[in-house]
């Protein structure tokens, strides 16, 4: 029989040679992955009135992100609480480095048939590497941590295929934004995504890492891209071993909820207006609109990639007036490697500030959340109402090309437009 790619991972993790879409399985965990929010604080006074200790102390991976950098008395008793944690329990532990969803495969966590949960609702990103990876809450972290297993449905897949390749200045973001607006914030209906096509293949591991992260707005349960040569090349970069992974992929003929099927070489660069990623359309069809602030952050949209797009747009130029643009890169290793290609120096040149490797005002935490009545543009995936700050605010999502465009401008624009060499006049 022909099997997808979410149905051999899940198998495998199951001890089982096959599983059926609609089967309730139980799956062993081959790595659990929490951070300082959702993490020690939520998971331990569980497992204390259990009673009971890590299934297996190897397979957990501690991260702080949400409360970096401690600068509030709340912020700073969590980070304590979790340091103490990870010490007592010996778990592998990042502090500070950046967002868990990329500092995991950053540091060499992932590899391609791994059965993966972590405590994040983002955590679908560890699907562009060939992993079944995806989101639970604390109360169910805490029996995977004390039991190494979790139950779970054996999900149908639906395929999304982009044939041919993305022009320039149009990215993984706009194709996510574009998905949104074409199935809706449910149209993943908590099945497995599989991105697949030309223009993925052509994609960069960070790209691919924007897909399988925005899996999550469209409501599904993970998001995965089959590995290949630039997989196996990633990792082995990174410290990692992409291992056995010739047998993961969706074999020809297998059974799909849905086959969706996008020109890529005729996506434009998209825009979610105010207060949903499904709210999305091309950048050309947006109404006039001047920001206050543009923002480039996010596990989605900060990356050195995004860096990078962003910085081909702002370099040699300058902030519009009354434009407050934050930069806070998604890890410190990217933001490092940002330096040393002179992209950091970039942002401080147009006159932006730089923000800790955290997720900050994408989810609502630090002193820089947006203000009453503020209109911001942001390359974070989502916008919902009051999550980056005031309720009044207004946040519109865009690339990291489509964000720094705005922030020359003082105006949603076409980045196309920047990148080719014209002005915003």
């Amino acid at each position: 029989m022909a099997h997808t790619l979410a149905q051999k991972i899940i198998a495998s993790a199951a001890g089982r040679d096959t599983v059926a879409p609609g089967e309730v399985v139980t799956a062993a965990v081959d790595l659990a992955m929490i951070h300082d929010s959702g993490g020690p604080r939520r998971v331990e006074p569980i497992l204390r009135e259990l009673g009971v200790g890590l299934f297996d102390a190897q397979k957990v991976v501690l991260i702080s992100d949400h409360f970096v950098p401690g600068d509030t008395d709340e912020g700073a008793r969590i980070l304590e609480l979790t340091r103490q944690w990870a010490r007592q329990r010996k778990v592998a532990f990042h502090d500070g480095e950046g967002i868990c969803h990329v500092v995991l495969p950053e540091r060499g966590h992932l590899r391609p048939g791994m059965f993966v949960v972590g405590g994040d609702s983002h955590s679908p990103t560890g699907g562009a590497f060939g992993a079944y990876m995806f989101g639970v809450g604390a109360t169910e972290m805490a029996g995977v941590l004390a039991t190494g297993e979790i139950w779970l449905k054996v999900p149908e897949t639906i395929l999304i295929e982009w044939q041919n390749r993305l022009g320039p200045g149009v990215v993984a973001k706009d194709m996510m934004l574009a998905l949104c607006a074409r199935l809706g914030m449910d149209g993943g209906r908590y099945q497995a995504v599989e991105y697949a096509g030309e223009a993925v293949a052509a994609l960069s591991m960070q790209e691919r890492m924007t897909l399988s992260n925005m899996a999550a707005e469209l409501g599904a349960q993970a998001g995965l891209i089959a590995p290949d040569a630039t997989t196996v090349a990633w990792l082995a970069a990174h410290g990692g071993d992409a291992g056995d992974w010739g047998w993961l992929n969706t074999d020809p003929g297998a059974a799909l909820l849905e086959h969706h099927v996008f020109d890529a070489a005729a996506l434009a660069p998209q825009v979610a207006a105010p207060h949903s990623p499904a709210n999305a359309g091309p950048v050309g069809e947006a109404p006039p609109t001047s920001i206050d602030v543009a923002y480039i952050g996010a596990c989605t949209g900060a990356k050195y990639d995004d860096l990078k797009n962003a910085a081909a747009i702002l370099k040699g130029r300058r902030l519009a007036a009354g434009v407050a643009l934050m930069v806070a890169p998604s890890s410190r290793r990217d933001q490092e490697r940002a330096a040393a290609d002179g992209i950091m120096a970039v942002f401080e040149g147009a006159g932006a500030r730089i923000l800790p490797n955290a997720c900050g005002i994408c989810a609502g935490y630090g002193a820089d959340r947006l203000g009453e009545d503020v209109t911001c543009i942001s390359s974070t995936a989502r916008n919902f109402r009051g999550r980056m700050g005031a309720a009044s605010a207004k946040v519109w999502l865009g690339s990291p090309y489509t964000v720094a465009a705005a922030a020359v401008a003082g105006r949603i624009v076409d980045p196309r437009d920047l990148l080719a060499g014209g002005d915003t006049a």
